[in-house]
Parts: C-alpha cells; structure tokens; sequence
C-alpha cells in the first residue's frame, strides 16, 4: 500500500488501527455505549463459544490511554526490530498468530485452573507485542535494555527470565488486574517463532556461504 508516495508499512498501520479503536472506545465511553464493545467484543471464556471472534478483537481494545500508549510504544520499538530482521510478513505472522495463542492461554488456564475465573474478560494487544519480544529474543538474546526500575542494563534474555518469574508468581498470588497468562502465552508462541526463523537463517547462510577450510 503506499500513500502519497511512501509505504505504509504493516507495523505503522497496525499501530494506528489500535489508535482508531481506541477512539472509538473513548466515543463510546462519552456516549454511554461502551458495556456494548466490552460484552461484544472483550475476550470472556465464559461466553467464548457464543462470541468466538473476540479472541481477535479483544486485541484490538485497551483499558485507557495509558495501556494503548505503552503497548503500542513497546510494539514500534521492538517490531521495527524484529522487521528488519525477518521482513514484513513474517512480522505480521508473528504478532497475529502470536496474540491468537495469547488469547488460547488466556482461555486455557481460565478453564484448567480459574486463573482468573472464566467470567473476567481480558482486552489488549500486550499477548502480541509480548509475541514480537518472544521472537527478538531469540535472534537478538543479548540485545541491552533499560528496563524500569533498574537502574542498569541488561540483556534481553535475562529480563525475559526475570519477567516469566514474575508472572508466574504474581498468577499464583492474585493476578493483579494484568493478564500474564495471556503475556506468556504470547511470549511461548514469539519464542516459537523466533526458533524457526534462527533455523532458517542458519540453512540460508549454509546453503549460500560454504565454510571453506584452508
């Protein structure tokens, strides 16, 4: 697609889609027809079999400004990344597929364990860009970040180690109104991904530079 000469790459046009929506919510909000986009469209194992689409369009929702800003901050950081690497499509694969198995993990441990109890609905992207920083760790595992609250660097694969302990303990405790289920089931997924990819360019370097020995 291109738009006065430049192309609109998938990452800017997925970014400005959750903008659109969330305007929409706000709309909603100020009308007093939100309860409907939240029944019809948030993600509720409860009523999963009745509304099977929410597992798409719950990704697509965010709880305030400040959710969407962060998600979508995250995305651009990571998926511009992970573009580069990968190429368009695969990103795009990456970030969909990966927040669908979010949304399956969400539904999964709701059911299996009532972590959380099947009628608590979960909304946004987070279980997709988590997906996107699933697949970067494993191409770029000593990538250096600032991570809040500490104070220093590190690398990617260790905040992705200190993260998981986290989630897994705060699931375990309360759940704290965040849906690390869904965060680490994108994360699983991304990670899957990111596997094949590293195989694949590991194969492309093989077949296309020989080692030669001297």
């Amino acid at each position: 697609m291109r738009i006065m000469g430049n192309n609109l790459r998938m990452l800017e046009l997925i970014i400005a889609l959750n903008a659109l929506i969330f305007v929409i919510e706000v709309f909603a909000i100020g009308t007093g027809n939100f309860s409907f986009i939240s029944k019809n469209f948030a993600l509720r194992p409860a009523s999963i079999t009745q509304e099977p689409w929410t597992i798409i369009t719950s990704m697509f929702l965010h709880a305030d400004a400040w959710h969407l800003f962060f998600n979508m901050f995250v995305l651009y950081f990571f998926g511009m990344y992970l573009e580069r690497l990968v190429g368009e499509d695969n990103f795009v694969k990456t970030y969909f597929l990966g927040g669908i198995f979010a949304g399956f993990a969400y539904l999964f441990t709701s059911f299996a364990f009532n972590i959380p109890p099947p009628t608590v609905s979960a909304i946004g992207a987070s279980g997709a860009v988590f997906a996107v920083m699933g697949a970067l760790v494993i191409l770029r595992p000593r990538l250096m970040l600032f991570v809040f609250p500490f104070p220093f660097p590190m690398p990617f694969y260790v905040w992705t180690i200190i993260y998981t302990f986290m989630a897994l303990t705060d699931m375990m405790i309360s759940m704290g109104g965040i849906a690390h289920n869904a965060h680490l089931g994108g994360l699983i997924a991304g990670i899957y991904f990111g596997m094949q990819f590293k195989k694949k360019m590991i194969t492309y370097v093989q077949e296309y530079y020989p080692r030669r020995y001297f």
